[in-house]
C-alpha cells in the first residue's frame, strides 16, 4: 500500500468569497443611492412647485402654503422641508420642525392638532411645539417663517 496525502480540493479562500460578496453589496448600494437622489431631487422640485405662491417671497425662504391652507386650532405637514405649520389661534401661524427630538425620527402623522412619531411613539402639540407623550423630553424646534399678505414663508 501507499501512502498518499490527501489534499482538499482547492476553491476560493474565505477572505476571497467575504471580498466578493463586500464588493457586490457595495456596488448595490451606490446604485441606489444614485438613483434615489435622482428622485429625491423631483420630488423637492415638486415640493417648492406645489407649496403655493411665489418660490423666494420673504429673506430668501420658499412660500409653503396660503393662510387658507391652514386649519385654524391645527397644522399642515410640509414633508420635503421637514417643517409643520399651525395655527394655534385665527390669523396666528406658527411653525415647527417635523424631526422627533427623541431620536431625529421624520414625522408625517399628524391627526387635531397631534403630530406623532411612528419610531418610538412620541406625540407632539404642533400649536405650541411642547411634548404631550415620551419618551422625547425636549419641544420640538420651532422654525421662522412669515406671513406676507396670504402666502406663508419659510424663513
Amino acid at each position: 500500500m501507499t501512502s498518499e496525502s490527501v489534499q482538499p480540493k482547492s476553491g476560493p479562500s474565505r477572505r476571497t468569497v467575504v471580498a466578493a460578496v463586500g464588493t457586490a453589496g457595495l456596488t448595490v448600494a451606490l446604485t441606489a443611492c444614485g438613483s434615489e437622489d435622482k428622485a429625491s431631487d423631483s420630488s423637492t422640485e415638486q415640493g417648492a412647485a406645489t407649496g403655493g405662491g411665489t418660490a423666494n417671497e420673504g429673506a430668501g425662504g420658499a412660500a409653503l402654503a396660503k393662510t387658507s391652507d391652514i386649519p385654524e386650532g391645527s397644522g399642515k405637514i410640509f414633508k420635503d422641508e421637514k417643517v409643520v405649520v399651525s395655527q394655534p389661534t385665527a390669523g396666528d401661524y406658527k411653525a415647527f420642525s417635523t424631526i422627533c427630538t427623541h431620536r431625529d425620527c421624520p414625522m408625517v402623522d399628524l391627526k387635531d392638532d397631534i403630530i406623532s412619531c411612528t419610531c418610538h411613539g412620541s406625540k407632539f402639540s404642533v400649536l405650541d411645539g411642547s411634548v404631550k407623550h415620551g419618551p422625547a423630553v425636549e419641544p420640538l424646534e420651532a422654525k421662522k417663517i412669515s406671513v406676507n399678505g396670504d402666502s406663508i414663508t419659510l424663513a
